[in-house]
């Protein structure tokens, strides 16, 4: 064991040159500067514009100036998103706007801008009639129709309003909407038995509800993935953990090596599926072979959701996440501090690159796993205090529990509980503890313990995404 010797003193040992393996070399399975993995193909949108621009003084509409600036900030977004593709054109019709929803496809979001007083009720029923998930973007002064989105949503319709001025709001409107086109171009990989809800374990209840193919996969082929780990890649692995750690306190060259193999073949094992989330539900029997947390930080970091303990349901709530935010989501476990009104999140996996693929490594140690008397090689990564993070969890496939809180601590070197803490500062934690997770019949510890934690305030865009999903939206606390 290497107990508390810095990152120098564990390179010095050897760890850095001496596990090199004979055999053929693997390159890398996302290199620095990869694409992340996401759904093949874009999504499209349906971008209505129903109504003739107002004159720009007079009348209860936007102008032709203001549609403009609109389609101009559709475009940008459309460029930096990348995975969307905007079918746009105006309607003054229903006939027109059924024309649209044809060359976007028959089940494409709607993004419907509202151009003139009352345009909007004349054209819509295409829309609705179609069960298009639709987001209602209305300008202030640019007509009445904003009113009748929420009675729609009362209706059954998946529609949400964003009232606004700011332009801004245009992305994420676009952001929300791609998530359920890409989720049913999703595929992820079960390492069985799959835990959480009862509807989120069936493969068919999750294809049916949301779209997204469920594979399980057989241990066996993954050992043999993991024999296959050797060489350059290998190395890379372990140089890059041992290298950036502030700190090596327990794990060994033995432990770091297995880690990294797995960390390796897993990589290797999304990329040859061409699969875009994963759930491990052996994980913790997983010692001998090597941990994969490691590995799940790597492929989060890359976009590609990773849950322990089998999660489903907290598996789908990453795909949420990523889809909508393009940021990794970090599972953990719960418990409060009344006396001091937080709440704590803690696990032994967790992403580096918390504010997304273009941020800063968050710093880490390299310790042993918390439950298996310190053996194995898990990270202890320190998040940013003061981060205002959402908390989240989808259950059921018809339920998104949401909260919001402030980082308010990050031990220096975690002692109980899992490796990586945060200890959040939340509205009532007396009140958040007596009701957590009352809307689930379970008393499966780990579903009734785990929640996704992401940076940023993420409670309004949940909520719209609760009412486009067709889901209803539970705030905890």
């Amino acid at each position: 064991m290497c107990e508390h010797c810095t990152r120098r003193d564990f390179l010095g040992a050897g760890v850095a040159s001496g596990v090199m393996l004979a055999g053929a070399s693997w390159s890398h399975a996302w290199a620095a500067g990869s694409p992340r993995s996401q759904p093949p193909g874009k999504s499209t949108i349906c971008v209505v514009f129903s109504g003739t621009p107002a004159p720009v003084d007079r009348d209860w509409g936007a102008d032709d100036t203001q549609v403009q600036a609109m389609k101009a900030r559709l475009a940008k977004a459309e460029k930096d998103l990348g995975n969307i593709k905007l079918v746009m054109g105006p309607s003054n019709s229903a006939e027109q706007t059924a024309a649209l929803l044809k060359k976007a496809g028959p089940e494409a979001p709607v993004l419907a801008i509202n151009v003139r007083n009352f345009a909007l009720t004349r054209v819509v029923k295409p829309i609705l009639d179609g069960d298009h998930p639709m987001v209602v973007f209305s300008l202030p002064a640019s007509g009445h129709d904003w009113m009748y989105s929420p009675r729609w949503h009362r209706r059954g319709h998946r529609v949400t309003l964003m009232a606004s001025s700011d332009y801004d709001e245009l992305e994420r409107a676009l952001r929300l909407l791609r998530v359920v086109p890409m989720m049913k171009q999703t595929r992820i990989l079960l390492f069985p038995p799959a835990r959480g809800t009862a509807a989120a374990q069936s493969p068919e209840q999750v294809k049916k509800c949301l779209g997204a193919d469920v594979v399980a996969m057989e241990e066996n082929r993954f050992d043999e993935m993991i024999a296959a780990a050797k060489g350059n890649a290998v190395q890379d692995e372990i140089d890059s953990w041992t290298r950036n750690a502030k700190e090596i306190i327990e794990p060994n060259k033995d432990d770091i090596k297995k880690a990294a193999r797995v960390s390796i073949a897993l990589q290797r094992l999304m990329e040859q599926e061409q699969a875009q989330a994963l759930a491990v539900g052996t994980c913790m029997g997983w010692l001998k072979k090597g941990f994969p947390c490691l590995a799940f930080t790597r492929l989060r970091d890359n976009g590609i959701p990773a849950a322990c303990e089998g999660d489903m349901d907290s598996t789908l709530t990453m795909l949420l996440l990523q889809y909508a935010f393009d940021k990794p989501g970090f599972q953990g476990n719960a418990t409060f501090d009344t006396a001091r009104n937080a709440l704590w999140t803690a696990h032994c996996t967790a992403p580096l690159k918390m504010d997304g693929p273009d941020g800063e490594d968050a710093p880490y140690l390299l310790r042993g796993h918390s439950e298996v008397q310190g053996s194995g090689c898990v990270p202890e990564i320190q998040y940013r205090l003061g981060q205002i993070i959402t908390r989240a969890k989808m259950v059921n496939l018809d339920t998104i529990l949401a909260s919001t809180g402030k980082i308010i601590e990050v031990p220096e070197k975690s002692v109980h509980g899992c490796r990586t803490q945060i200890v959040t500062e939340v509205a009532d934690a007396a009140q958040m503890a007596a009701d957590w997770s009352s809307v689930l019949e379970t008393e499966d510890a780990m579903t009734l313990l785990h929640r996704v934690v992401v940076y940023g305030d993420h409670l309004d865009s949940m909520r719209h995404l609760g009412r486009l999903m067709g889901m209803k939206v539970v705030q905890e606390g």
